[in-house]
């Protein structure tokens, strides 16, 4: 079977899998051929989930056993719907949850370890074991069946709880004398290890799952309790576990701050999702409890004993800086001194250009996420209609469609990918379908039949020599009023954009990925992601260069392009289209319409000894 799900078979759809297969009295091995790990056993969620297998990785699944024909049939039907890893419509945020980006309010500390000093060992500790494990279960349960919307996480977690391999280790170190909480707190250490060190960044982050699980159990047998609910205060923790980002109450905690970095912990997206103010990658700064903080997630502040009135003035000015930007979001995005820049969405989804507001239109359609729960390969006819119905969530205004750009962290179930040592200096974007060119195809005639109905653009993801411009072209054919650009992400890109572009109609620079590459930092890797900052003068000396030599509209579509401040500096070293995550496009518009271009000093700015100096200058 093949794994489709977006983030592989990570600990939600693997809990679902092992929920599975120990319902049958058969016993089940996955082996990863696409790896070569394995087997391993189907049934324990640590194994599952640390054979970190991809999307788009094939599994061999083997089974023995009185029930093994029926447990393989259930298996190939739980991989035929996505291991029910499919995605939930996202809940409003819970009454009180502001959904802005600056709180103020007294230090809560949790989190910190569970204290095992005071432990005293009995004569039963397998028996006080197996009434943590209930009562952890119990409390889990009431999490699961109170979240529609992240009852999977929980799922997850309980599944975590009765893993029977680790149990078995437990159980034995417990016997071999080992005290309860120790043996636990040892296999479960030993699991977030594993996790932490597959090379995966979102993988890597489960580990706070099980970090989460360990401190539950270990509660428990400790009869310690967890942190009371932060009453007008900023709950400030060593990473946020889901448990606790689903249960605080969102009309009485101002914000939680984060010491770990990272945006793609379980807790993380819950917080946000239920409009909680939240703030990551705060480091090891030393906060006494009661102490009054703020923190300001734009700017990447956190303060202790700040300025408790300029703080509110600028919540308050936040609040009315949201309201104001929907009211004027179909306003055209014109600055003081006259110059128009048209402000898109970023759609990864049909609803993503269905709940824009204020958009201009979409500057990048992601092919690859558009399609990319699909085990099959869609067809021209699948293409053209999901494009249409984005087209027509956005009032027939452009479209700018991006090719497949698959590899490093994006793969396509429908398109396996050989290993490779270091898939984001791989076949990447255009390489890929140098080779394999008959995907391409197809989605450049869906493209060239949407265009024939709409405004729309092509662009081809991952370009770096004139040679694969040129390619690109021919496989594309006659134009017939289509425009054509290519995205700039990589440095040798944007030093020679003059002759890449010397027969397109733009270019649109992907910042994520420049910065990456010119920092040489992975944004997701904690111990550096500080480096891969998008307002490093490096990366805005190569957006300059771009602007001054391309001879072309230039756009921008990464993060930056989300960021009002970015924008207006980008507009003014002479990009002319944004292109932004849905929600900050009123924003983004709003912040330029109040811009004077003339007044930002980008001499100043591209020679910023860091980017804090040139957030500082902006």
């Amino acid at each position: 079977m093949v794994v489709g799900n977006e983030h592989g078979l990570h600990a939600r759809p693997a809990a679902r899998l092992v929920g599975l297969v120990n319902g049958f009295d058969a016993t089940v091995t996955l082996t990863d051929l696409d790896t070569g790990r394995g087997p391993v056993d189907a049934g324990s969620l640590s194994m599952v989930a640390t054979l970190n297998a991809q999307q788009g990785h094939r599994l061999r699944v083997g089974a023995s056993g009185p029930q093994a024909a029926e447990a393989l049939a259930a298996i190939e039907k739980l991989a035929a719907e996505n291991f029910g890893d499919e995605p939930v419509e996202k809940a409003a945020p819970a009454p009180g949850g502001s959904g802005l980006d600056v709180a103020i309010g007294p230090a809560v500390l949790a989190g910190d370890a569970v204290d095992l000093s005071e432990y005293v060992a009995s004569d039963n500790e397998l028996g006080r074991l197996d009434d943590a494990l209930r009562a952890a279960g119990d409390e889990l349960r009431v999490l699961r069946d109170g979240s529609a919307e992240h009852g999977g996480i929980f799922e997850a977690h309980l599944a975590m709880v009765g893993d029977r391999k680790l149990l078995e280790e437990v159980r034995a170190a417990i016997s071999a004398g080992t005290p309860a909480p120790a043996a636990w707190r040892e296999a479960y250490d030993a699991l977030a290890t594993t996790f932490e060190a597959l090379d995966d960044a979102y993988q890597r982050e489960r580990a706070q799952d099980v970090r989460a699980v360990r401190d539950r159990v270990l509660r428990q047998l400790t009869g310690t309790s967890a942190t009371e609910t932060p009453v007008d205060g900023i709950l400030v923790v060593p990473e946020l576990d889901a448990a606790t980002a689903a249960t605080l109450d969102a009309t009485r905690v101002a914000g939680i701050a984060v010491r770990a970095a990272g945006t793609t912990g379980h807790g993380v997206i819950v917080a946000r999702s239920r409009g909680i103010p939240l703030i990551t990658g705060i480091g090891d700064v030393e906060v006494p409890a009661g102490t009054t903080v703020a923190f300001d997630a734009r700017t990447g502040s956190f303060e202790i004993a700040p300025d408790e009135q300029v703080v509110r003035a600028t919540i308050a000015e936040r609040v009315g800086e949201r309201r104001r930007a929907l009211e004027e979001a179909e306003q055209p995005a014109t600055t003081r001194d006259g110059r128009t820049v048209d402000v898109l969405v970023n759609v990864g989804v049909v609803q993503d250009a269905v709940d824009a507001r204020g958009a201009d239109g979409s500057g990048l359609v992601r092919t690859e996420v558009l399609f990319g729960d699909r085990r099959t390969a869609p067809s021209v006819d699948e293409q053209v209609e999901a494009f249409r119905a984005i087209a027509r969530a956005l009032g027939n205004k452009p479209i700018t469609i991006r090719t497949w750009d698959v590899g490093g962290d994006k793969p396509l179930a429908f398109l396996p990918q050989d290993k490779e040592a270091n898939p984001f200096l791989g076949e990447r974007g255009l390489r890929v379908f140098r080779r394999r060119p008959e995907l391409l195809r197809d989605q450049l005639e869906a493209i060239r039949r949407t265009a024939a109905e709409t405004p729309v653009h092509v662009m081809f993801p991952m370009v770096t020599t004139a040679d694969e411009v040129a390619w690109a072209l021919d496989a594309l054919g006659p134009r017939h009023g289509l425009e054509v650009g290519i995205m700039v992400e990589v440095p040798a890109a944007a030093l020679r954009v003059g002759t890449l572009a010397k027969d397109l109609d733009f270019v649109s620079i992907g910042t994520n990925d420049l910065t990456q590459y010119t920092t040489a930092a992975d944004r997701t890797n904690a111990a550096v992601a500080p480096l891969a900052d998008g307002l490093d003068p490096a990366v805005l000396q190569l957006i300059d260069h771009v602007v001054r030599n391309a001879g072309v509209r230039v756009a921008v579509c990464g993060d930056l392009a989300s960021d009002p401040q970015a924008a207006v500096l980008l507009a003014a070293l002479g990009v002319t289209e944004l292109s932004a995550v849905g929600p900050q496009v009123p924003l983004v518009k709003a912040r330029l319409r109040q811009a004077d271009l003339g007044q930002v000093d980008t001499a100043a700015v591209l020679a910023a000894r860091d980017a804090d100096q040139v957030r500082g200058l902006l």
